[in-house]
C-alpha cells in the first residue's frame, strides 16, 4: 500500500519508524512547520521531521490543512492510506484524499477518552488501566470505525511521560496490524460500543492543584501531569510545581489543606482535603527540577506555609 504519515511529535516517532522499516511503501511525511522553542527562542524542528530527513523522504509542512498548493501536492503523491499518530485534526478535504481514507491511532480504548490528552485524562481520572486503538478518521472527534485495540495495564505511580512512552510502542505494532489487516482484507471495521468519555486539551486551568481535594485525586493530577506541563501551586508569589509525589496518609484530615506539616530532611508534606500529601520532586518558578529534600537545602519552607 502506497502511505503517508501524518504526524509531529515525539509519541509519532515508534510508528513512523516500524512503517519506515516495514514492507509498506511510504511515499511521503506531513507534520507541523518549524517553530521557536526554549528561551531563545530557536526555530526546532518537530520530532516527526527529523526523523524524516534523516531517511529523505518527502515532506510537507502546512501551516493550513486547507491550503489549495498544500492539497494539491498532497494529491499528487497519490495515496492508498494516511496513517495519522498525533497530528492535527483533518478537514475533509485532507482525510478523503487517500483511496482508504485515513486511519489514526488513538492513545485510548475508543469510545473511551475521545479528545487530545487521553494519556494526561486517564492518569488523572485515576483509571489503571488503557490501550490504543487504531480508527477510521470521520467528521467526528474520534467517533470513526474502530480496526483495532490492544489494552495494557497502568503501572503504580505511572506518570504522563513514561504512560506516553510505553502507549508510543504499543500503537507502533498497532499500526502495522492494521495496515497489514486492511491490506488482506481479513480486518473487518466495528462500530464504537460503550458510554464515550471526554480528554480535552489541558488548560493552565486545570494544572492548578485544589488543596480542598483528596491527596489521592491530588496525587493522580500531578501524575497526569508530570512532567509538562506540570500540575501546579504558588509558593508564596512563585509558581511551584509539584512533578512527583506520593501519599504518605490517605485519610487525616485538616482544617487547612494546603499547609505544610512537615519540612525537614525527609522532604515536603502537604495536607489535602483528605490526607497528606508527600512532595517528592519540584520545581520552583525560575529554577531547575529537582528533589524536595535538595530544595529544601536552598530553601526554608516552614511548618504552618500555606500552599495556594
Amino acid at each position: 500500500m502506497r502511505v503517508v504519515f501524518l504526524g509531529t511529535p515525539e509519541f509519532a516517532v515508534p510508528s513512523l519508524e516500524l512503517l519506515i522499516g516495514s514492507r509498506h511503501e511510504l511515499i511521503g511525511v506531513i507534520t507541523a512547520p518549524d517553530k521557536p522553542a526554549g528561551r531563545a527562542l530557536k526555530m526546532t524542528e518537530p520530532p516527526v521531521k527529523r526523523l524524516t530527513k534523516k531517511y529523505n523522504l518527502p515532506i510537507l509542512q502546512p501551516d493550513n490543512l486547507r491550503d489549495d498548493e498544500f492539497l494539491r501536492r498532497f494529491r499528487a503523491w497519490r495515496p492508498d492510506i494516511g496513517i495519522v499518530v498525533a497530528f492535527r485534526l483533518l478537514p475533509e478535504e485532507c482525510f478523503s484524499i487517500p483511496e482508504h481514507g485515513c486511519v489514526n491511532l488513538h492513545a485510548a480504548l475508543l469510545p473511551e477518552l475521545r479528545g487530545a490528552a487521553p494519556v494526561n485524562w486517564a492518569l488523572i481520572n485515576g483509571y489503571n488501566r488503557t490501550g490504543v486503538t487504531t480508527f477510521s478518521i470521520d467528521r467526528g472527534m474520534d467517533t470513526g470505525l474502530i480496526w483495532l485495540q490492544k489494552a495494557m495495564d497502568i503501572e503504580p505511580d505511572e506518570n504522563a511521560t513514561r504512560l506516553t512512552a510505553r502507549l508510543a510502542v504499543l500503537g507502533a505494532r498497532l499500526i502495522l496490524d492494521t495496515l497489514d489487516g486492511l491490506e488482506s482484507g481479513e480486518l473487518k471495521p466495528a462500530t464504537q460500543s460503550g458510554t464515550p468519555s471526554r480528554a480535552p486539551k489541558i488548560d493552565r486551568q486545570d494544572c492548578q492543584i485544589d488543596w480542598s481535594k483528596s491527596a489521592c485525586r491530588i496525587h493522580n493530577l500531578i501524575r497526569g501531569l508530570s512532567y509538562e506541563p506540570g500540575a501546579f501551586t504558588y509558593l508564596g508569589q512563585k509558581v511551584f510545581k509539584i512533578l512527583r509525589s506520593n501519599i504518605t496518609d490517605p485519610v487525616s484530615s485538616f482544617n487547612s489543606p494546603g499547609m505544610v506539616v512537615k519540612s525537614d530532611q525527609d522532604g515536603l508534606y502537604i495536607a489535602a482535603g483528605e490526607g497528606i500529601l508527600a512532595v517528592e520532586e519540584v520545581q520552583l518558578e525560575g529554577r531547575q527540577r529537582m528533589t524536595s529534600a535538595e530544595f529544601l537545602r536552598g530553601k526554608v519552607v516552614k511548618v504552618g506555609t500555606i500552599l495556594g
